[in-house]
């Protein structure tokens, strides 16, 4: 590391007065490391971005994410296919991928895993969606993509209210959304990784998951899920019972390997979504039902989506200490939940 970036977004969690001084002390055991070091504050996702493209092109190797998934997220488009290398600071209301690299939750501690640690280069995922003006549109994303029950959460849950309650929000939304969502169905058609065999089946929830270790409630949500896989471990929701949903977030939090009916679990390369589709007999007086899709924790439109894999696409600086953690996701266990 010989020139950093820290890219910081004010609103990512609260409390900026902390965070601001926080970033001063990485600035300082930057500098103390002999790296050129820069603070660079962001005023939204594209002022991110171009920052990011900025950091680039004046030279940086690293480009520090200061924030939550969605920060990461926002850089990760940037940094897609190039060698510049991510670095995290959590930061921000969620912080997936710092959970599953392993980091300090103390800043100044997971800026200098982020200055010693390892090189890790990783592939990304990639989705293909309808944004909420109607078009076309793609994004690169990190941790998960999802579309159904929980992108529907994204969409219900605003700004302001994630930035006063932080996790709380999440699951207060997800709460009431137990009781109110219609579990709209969708179509995903998808094969296993190293099949050609054509798969289908009609869900109330798809998750393409990337990272093993969640963090908080959710823990391992998608066992066998592994940065260093090229491929999506698929969460593949076929019931619509919230009991069901309940049981299976359950399994993850006590670390258990129940077997919970209509939910699968997949590995693949690529799923793509859509609406059911409608024939002629079917009653039009009844608008159908939008189906939301999500990446990285951040709303991005709605069906029909296409999720892929991108081998080979983002250099993360991990903790020299996860390698072993590593080894141990590589290992793929027979999960009773498997399609």
């Amino acid at each position: 590391m010989r020139k950093a970036a820290l890219l910081f977004n004010p609103d990512s969690g609260g409390r900026r007065a902390r965070h601001r001084a926080q970033l001063e002390s990485v600035l300082a055991l930057l500098r103390g490391a002999k790296v050129e070091a820069e603070l660079l504050l962001t005023e939204s996702a594209s002022h991110g971005e171009q920052e990011a493209h900025q950091a680039i092109r004046d030279g940086c190797d690293t480009i520090f994410a200061c924030g939550g998934d969605g920060t990461i997220n926002n850089i990760a488009q940037v940094l897609a296919n190039t060698p510049v290398a991510l670095a995290v600071l959590p930061m921000g209301t969620a912080n997936a991928l710092a959970h599953d690299l392993g980091l300090p939750k103390n800043v100044l501690a997971a800026a200098q895993s982020g200055l010693h640690g390892v090189p890790r280069r990783v592939a990304l995922g990639h989705i293909h969606f309808l944004d909420l003006a109607g078009k076309p549109a793609d994004r690169f994303f990190v941790v998960a993509a999802g579309a159904g029950v929980d992108a529907h959460l994204f969409y219900k849950l605003y700004a302001a209210h994630k930035q006063r309650m932080g996790m709380a929000a999440y699951y207060a939304q997800a709460w009431r959304l137990w009781f109110t969502h219609p579990m709209t169905r969708f179509q995903i058609d998808f094969a296993e990784s190293g099949s050609r065999e054509a798969r289908r089946a009609e869900v109330t929830e798809l998750l393409a998951v990337r990272i093993r270790n969640f963090g908080g409630v959710l823990r391992e949500l998608a066992p066998g899920a592994s940065l260093d896989r090229n491929d999506l471990r698929l969460v593949c929701c076929i019931t619509a019972s919230r009991s069901r949903y309940f049981a299976y977030v359950a399994r993850g939090w006590f670390g258990r390997g129940w077997k919970i009916p209509g939910i699968d679990l997949a590995h693949s390369e690529k799923v793509s979504c859509s609406y059911l589709p409608v024939s002629p007999s079917t009653v039009t007086s009844v608008p159908q039902q939008k189906v939301y899709v999500e990446a990285d924790g951040e709303l991005l439109g709605s069906l029909p989506a296409e999720i892929a894999i991108v081998p080979d696409a983002l250099t993360i600086l991990a903790p020299r200490a996860d390698r072993a953690g590593r080894d141990h996701a590589n290992a793929d266990p027979a999960s009773p939940n498997h399609v």
